[in-house]
Order: structure tokens, then C-alpha cells, then sequence
């Protein structure tokens, strides 16, 4: 245990993951003094967020699931916000590492206990992702289209595609290439969250609903350049390049790919497989192949 104390005013990783290891050996039967135990927790959390970074989701899925064993009758109210993390880390690991179940059961107590539903909707995305993982397609997209619309973000697909085609492009047009790369990024947690469902929709809608794509689409760079790039921001550029260069406008939807591309190195490469593969489905119609195909590759080591 006094490893443990040491560890969270050192911030030092060696002697965390030692004393995290050696406590979790004993199990919470060891702890004599229970109001130890929520230090005890969040040295777990801390250990996981650690392991999460060197992408181990399973050692990372133990840290949390240990740290939430060392939590004490009441938690929920006493330590809100540890055990919000703890939950929701590990239902995102738990899905991570294929173990559904666990991360339902997470998931569940998180939206439970949850305050707001702003503080549910992490775990909301993890089981939307879940039931696109296992099968459940359909009821993903509807998730999806359920969460946004209590966030007040409507598609608007009663248009005509091509209305929405012709908006979209008109939105474009209006700005420069340089001022789209420059775009401010987003700061607003409820709209970084809100792109990342829009992102899981245009995946799964293009599966079930290949007509609704350009409105979700749309939506996500009207949010994009009204309300800052996220790092969901270059899928709805990529998927307009694609359905651009499918109508035969390949000037334009080459553009969009390229914009979509460069948008990575701005927002960071969380979406980059999809997106490099993506891509070079557009960039075989206007490279060389060979130089194509080194993207695509890209984003297959991206994806994996």
C-alpha cells in the first residue's frame, strides 16, 4: 500500500504497475483499512489508462475490473467520477479484447447509475459499436439515429438525395481547401461524441441503408465546419469523395479523398484506416496503381 501512495504523488510508472500488481494479488480481502480503498481503485485506473496507451486492452480490461472490485457499497455516490471511469474503461476494453458480454454488463451499470445522459453517452457509443460487432447491425444504426436525435442532430432525410447532394456542395464551395484544412478543431465533448456516432452510422447505414448515406454525410461536415474537426471529421469528406467519384466526378471526388487524407495529420489517425481505404478506392481511378495500393496498405495496418 505504500507503494501505492508513493505512486500516485511520483507519478511514476514502474513503481505503479509493481505496487498495483502486488495489491491485486491479495485481492480486496487484504485491505484492512477501507477507506483505503478507493486509492486503492484509482491506482487500478491509473495502471489500466497506462496499459490502454501500450494498447494491452487486456491487461488494461484487468486493472479496471480489479479496481472496481476494490470499491466499497456506495461508490456511486461517494467516488461519482471514479467509478464512471472505471465502468466505462472497462466496457470499452472489454469490447476491445471480444468479451461482449462484459462489456454490456459495464455498460448497463453505467446507465444505471449515470447522472446525465451526457455521462452515458460513452458507454451508449460502446454498445452501439458492440452491436455492430456482433451481429446486430440494424439495431446499431438505430441506436445511433435514437442517441442523435435526443442530442438534437436530425438528418433530415425526408430530401431528395440529390438536394442533399447539391447542399453539401454548395457548403464545399464556399471555402477553400486551405480554410478547410485550418478549420478550428472541436472542443465541445457532446459534439466529439455526437461525429463519432454519426462516423458508426455512415459505416453501418452504407451496409442497410445505402440511400441515407449522403445525409449523414452531410451532417458530419456541416457539424465539422460549423463546430471544429474531430477526429471523425475526414470519414465524412472520404465517403463524399466516394460518392462523388460514383456519380462520375472524379475531379471532385478526388479532392475530397485528398482533403480527407490531410485531415488525419490535422485531427489525429483514429479513423484512418477506414478512411485510407476508402480512399484508394478513388485513387486508383487517378494515380498509379503501385502508388495507390502503398495507401491501401496503410490503412490495413491502420485498421489492424
Amino acid at each position: 500500500m505504500a507503494l501505492a501512495s508513493y505512486s500516485t504523488s511520483e507519478s511514476d510508472d514502474t513503481i505503479l504497475l509493481a505496487a498495483v500488481n502486488q495489491i491485486n494479488l491479495g485481492g480486496p480481502a487484504a485491505v484492512q483499512d477501507t477507506s483505503q480503498s478507493s486509492t486503492i481503485a484509482t491506482v487500478n485506473l491509473r495502471a489500466g489508462q497506462k496499459a490502454m496507451v501500450m494498447s494491452d486492452f487486456g491487461a488494461a480490461y484487468s486493472y479496471f475490473n480489479h479496481g472496481i472490485s476494490f470499491l466499497q457499497e456506495g461508490h456511486w455516490q461517494e467516488h461519482y467520477d471514479l467509478s464512471l471511469s472505471l465502468f466505462e474503461l472497462a466496457a470499452k476494453c472489454a469490447l476491445a479484447i471480444g468479451d461482449l458480454a462484459s462489456s454490456k454488463l459495464h455498460s448497463e451499470q453505467v446507465m444505471k447509475e449515470s447522472r446525465s445522459f451526457e455521462d452515458a453517452l460513452n458507454v451508449m457509443y460502446i454498445s452501439t459499436c458492440a452491436l455492430a460487432y456482433s451481429s446486430g447491425l440494424p439495431d446499431s444504426v438505430q441506436n445511433s439515429i435514437g442517441v442523435l436525435t435526443k442530442l438534437g442532430i436530425d438528418l433530415q432525410d425526408s430530401r431528395s438525395t440529390e438536394a442533399c447532394v447539391q447542399e453539401t456542395i454548395a457548403l464545399l464551395t464556399t471555402r477553400t481547401d486551405y480554410e478547410i484544412l485550418n478549420t478550428r478543431q472541436m472542443t465541445e465533448p457532446t459534439m466529439i461524441i455526437a461525429l463519432k456516432f454519426l462516423a458508426k452510422l455512415e459505416s453501418g447505414m452504407n451496409q442497410t441503408k445505402p440511400r441515407s448515406v449522403p445525409f449523414v454525410t452531410q451532417k458530419i461536415i456541416e457539424l465539422s465546419l460549423a463546430k471544429g474537426m474531430s477526429p471523425m471529421s475526414p470519414i465524412g469528406f472520404v465517403y463524399f469523395g466516394a460518392f462523388m467519384s460514383k456519380r462520375g466526378d472524379f475531379t471532385s471526388g478526388y479532392r475530397y479523398v485528398k482533403l480527407a487524407l490531410s485531415l488525419l495529420d490535422k485531427v489525429g489517425r483514429e479513423s484512418a484506416g477506414e478512411v485510407i481505404c476508402m480512399a484508394t478506392q478513388v485513387k486508383i481511378f487517378v494515380e498509379p496503381i503501385q502508388a495507390a495500393l502503398e495507401h491501401h496498405s496503410d490503412g490495413y495496418a491502420a485498421s489492424m
